[in-house]
């Protein structure tokens, strides 16, 4: 142990398994000795190392890490409290005392929140190229489907027409705004904490700028009192996570309603699909509804850090521990989903045709005949009213809009001519789009020559 001296007994053995936490924060066993690397070498600056030592030190770090890596030594979670802990005894047993000098001037407070960081920023990189990946996949699929009708919704009825890349598009926005809240919490796990201490920094000349820099970080932090109980980019990122496993289950609801048979829109690839161990028949969407399923954890991962620290007095407490495990569960299960979903997208295929029939004369074309009576100069209010007789004419016989003849139109309004039943062909109805935004093919294809361009 690392504080044991003053005590009489040792802690129970039930109590340090009870409260490790190796089993889960071995996983920052490099950015730990990346840290210790950079602090050795401060210290070496500022005299309380020598040559000599720093060099033992730092072998020393990289003999460690190698046999981690290479599973010649792995920590035990009944003899050490965490990763820290255990790399410094490791690191004694290599190279002696000199290994005590390491921890000068630090504590596994500022020692751990820096590693953190140093973790987070890599996942954080490798989130935005997922999100990119993904981004990438959906352009790919939305090019070859530019005029591919299908109906969109409201409230789960059916409203206007638009096209199979223009909702995909949409997720493409969702992923960009996963992205800039990424590069948000980059620039707060951006700061070093090293050098903090427990709480109050140090009395030694300790030199954070060089550390901050050495290990990459914009600059150290300003007040070490925040520094070592700071979990707000952690509960950043988990939020990064949330909104992003919300967004990918809302994709992977629609795909899997897609893939239905009284859909018959999309068939899942067999890479991501599975069947049943009692229907032959069954081709079952697993992949979309684990990810679907899976939003539920993270959430989970969410109210369980921000519930820990909701109480904590300044400044570190031992409840700060429980960060770990929502933080790296919520990053696997996000990273993870971001890449199932690239290769879902990349698998489906298309029933181009599905809609075409179906929406041509469709009631969702009624907004359109109300913007054809608007532009008669008749109000949209007064309009609104015209066209929803229509609708209720065709609903009472049982037609389609352009079932509707001429006169049956105009028993209705005399201002209706033959122009009016034109509004009621679907293969026109996107190219009718005006407004920048809308499913019009020319703005999707100008809109996915901005998306290649900017990713």
């Amino acid at each position: 142990m690392l504080w044991g001296s003053r005590f009489n007994k040792k802690i129970d053995d039930e109590a340090l398994s009870f409260s490790s936490s190796l089993s889960f924060d071995i996983r920052l066993y490099k950015h730990d000795i990346r840290v210790s690397k950079a602090h050795a070498d401060m210290l070496l600056s500022i005299g309380i190392l020598s040559s000599e030592e720093n060099i033992k030190i730092q072998t020393g770090l990289q003999k460690v890490q190698s046999e981690i890596e290479n599973s010649t030594w792995l920590p035990d979670p009944n003899e050490f409290e965490d990763i820290h802990s255990a790399i410094e005894k490791r690191l004694t047993d290599i190279i002696g005392e000199t290994a005590g000098k390491l921890h000068t001037g630090r504590s596994r407070n500022d020692q751990v929140a820096t590693g953190v960081r140093l973790w987070m920023k890599e996942s954080l990189i490798d989130l935005r190229s997922k999100s990119i990946d993904l981004q990438k996949s959906l352009i790919q699929l939305a090019e070859k489907h530019i005029n591919t009708i299908i109906p969109g919704y409201t409230h789960l009825q059916r409203a206007q027409p638009i096209s199979l890349a223009f909702h995909l598009l949409a997720y493409v926005e969702m992923l960009e705004r996963t992205k800039n809240r990424l590069a948000h919490v980059f620039n707060e796990a951006n700061v070093s904490p090293l050098g903090s201490g427990a709480l109050a920094g140090s009395t030694l000349p300790l030199n954070r700028e060089k550390t901050s820099n050495d290990l990459g970080f914009a600059f150290p932090s300003n007040n070490a009192l925040d520094s070592v109980s700071d979990r707000d980019y952690i509960v950043d990122f988990l939020n990064v996570c949330v909104i992003g496993m919300m967004n990918l289950s809302r994709l992977s609801e629609e795909l899997i309603i897609w893939s239905t048979k009284e859909w018959n829109f999309i068939r899942m690839g067999d890479e991501y699909s599975t069947g049943s161990s009692l229907m032959p028949q069954k081709k079952n969407p697993d992949i979309a509804e684990l990810i679907r399923g899976k939003t539920g954890r993270v959430y989970g991962n969410y109210n369980s850090l921000i519930t820990t620290v909701k109480s904590l007095p300044l400044s570190y407490n031992r409840d700060l521990q429980e960060d770990k495990e929502p933080l790296f569960d919520s990053y696997d299960t996000f990273s993870g989903s971001l890449k199932m979903m690239k290769g879902i997208i990349g698998t489906i295929s298309i029933n181009e045709n599905r809609f075409v029939d179906e929406l041509d004369g469709d009631f969702s074309l009624a907004t359109d005949l109300a913007d054809w009576l608007v532009m008669k100069n008749i109000p949209f209010r007064k309009s609104h009213e015209i066209v929803g007789q229509v609708v209720k004419l065709a609903e009472s016989q049982n037609k389609k809009l352009n079932e509707l003849s001429l006169e049956e139109l105009k028993s209705i309004d005399q201002i209706f001519d033959e122009s009016a039943k034109e509004v009621f062909l679907i293969e026109t109805a996107l190219l009718r789009k005006s407004t920048f935004g809308s499913p019009n093919p020319v703005m999707v294809s100008s809109q996915l020559k901005l998306w290649k361009e900017k990713l």
